[in-house]
């Protein structure tokens, strides 16, 4: 059963998310995908960011549908296009993500311009600013809520003010995130700085015992890691809650590792 599961994952992803005259995704990578969106169905993360090629939101859009209809998902997901980037989300997990940081302050929004010695956290009116970015997501997405008949929905929002790199370590549930200046460059101050690289990983029990899939990895630098301990801490937690609930994956993993690169790209 669950290798007959396997194959027809792997078809629909390379029956929908082909791209010009390339080969189709490879297994592993097939299963992968299909991992990550069961994962934002379960309520692991708000959104999944579609990097894998250059598949565009209609043909994402009917990959979901056909993932709905093999895995039994249940919960509103939408497709949504920022400048050429897709996200599948969880409209109910992420309507509650967006409303909880714009009430409160559980991410971290970490400054890292170029023109730092060393990454900081932002200050009062940057945070100010990102939220009201977020805010204009927010409002965009709520729209689709409200239709409970529609289970997948897609649409397209942008502003050139806005940083992605910023707003997508939000909506893809960092517990932090990283910012800095747009309009003057995409450089920053991480290059050789020590980074604490998160990364959670869980058995996709439903197609195998031991095939994992990652869903989670972001970093911090080292340096604010003791200020933040508290908070990560209480992130982990809420994701092993949120594991509890769910039956389509098994033995989470959380680890972290210290690496500092010669350059950071964003």
């Amino acid at each position: 059963m669950a290798e007959q599961l396997a194959q027809l994952l792997i078809k629909a992803a390379r029956h929908h998310l082909r791209t010009g005259k390339k080969k189709g995704l490879s297994s592993s990578t097939s299963l992968n995908v299909a991992g990550e969106v069961l994962a934002v169905a379960a309520g692991l993360k708000p959104a999944f960011l579609y990097d894998y090629n250059s598949a565009g939101t209609s043909q994402i859009l009917d990959y979901v549908q056909h993932l709905q209809t093999i895995l039994q998902l249940r919960c509103q997901l939408h497709v949504l296009n920022i400048a050429e980037n897709v996200l599948i989300i969880n409209l109910g997990l992420m309507c509650l993500c967006l409303e909880s940081i714009l009430l409160s302050n559980n991410v971290t929004f970490i400054d890292i311009s170029a023109s730092r010695p060393c990454p900081t956290f932002c200050n009062p009116e940057n945070v100010s600013l990102i939220k009201s970015h977020l805010s204009e997501i927010l409002n965009h997405i709520k729209a689709f809520t409200e239709d409970t008949s529609q289970t997948i929905s897609s649409s397209e929002i942008f502003s050139t003010e806005w940083n992605l790199c910023t707003l997508f370590g939000v909506l893809l549930g960092y517990p932090a995130s990283y910012n800095f200046p747009t309009q003057k460059s995409s450089d920053n101050c991480l290059a050789l700085t020590p980074l604490r690289v998160f990364t959670v990983r869980a058995t996709f029990c439903k197609i195998s015992s031991d095939f994992r899939v990652q869903f989670y990895s972001f970093s911090i630098p080292e340096l604010l890691y003791p200020v933040m301990k508290i908070s990560l801490s209480a992130w982990c937690e809420n994701l092993k809650d949120a594991f509890k609930t769910q039956k389509d994956f098994a033995n989470l993993c959380i680890t972290s590792e210290v690496v500092a690169l010669a350059a950071v790209a964003l």
